[in-house]
């Protein structure tokens, strides 16, 4: 993964959650002109697969992936679509 924003997402939900399955997209290019844009924040769309996530409600399932980048949220990372499965789920 050339991009290090994009490496970094995906090592801190890896170390967070241990997903069995993720894959991250970066959408900023689709988002050009927008507010978020101009702030140097991109837009990413995650889909994570994760054994954490079973039993979780979808907001509760949300907060998991939030609270593993929050740092970088309103500064490296504008917006995040997540799509959160239970490996049940699947």
């Amino acid at each position: 993964m050339s991009d290090p924003r994009l490496a970094k997402i995906r090592e801190r939900l890896e170390a967070a959650l241990g997903p069995a399955d993720i894959t991250i997209e970066d959408e900023s290019a689709m988002h050009a002109g927008h507010a978020g844009a101009a702030s140097g924040g991109g837009h990413y769309r995650v889909r994570i697969v994760s054994d954490k996530f079973q039993g979780h409600k979808l907001v509760t399932r949300h907060r998991l992936v939030y609270d593993s980048v929050h740092d970088m949220m309103h500064k490296e990372i504008h917006a995040l679509a997540i799509t959160a499965l239970a490996p049940s789920e699947v």
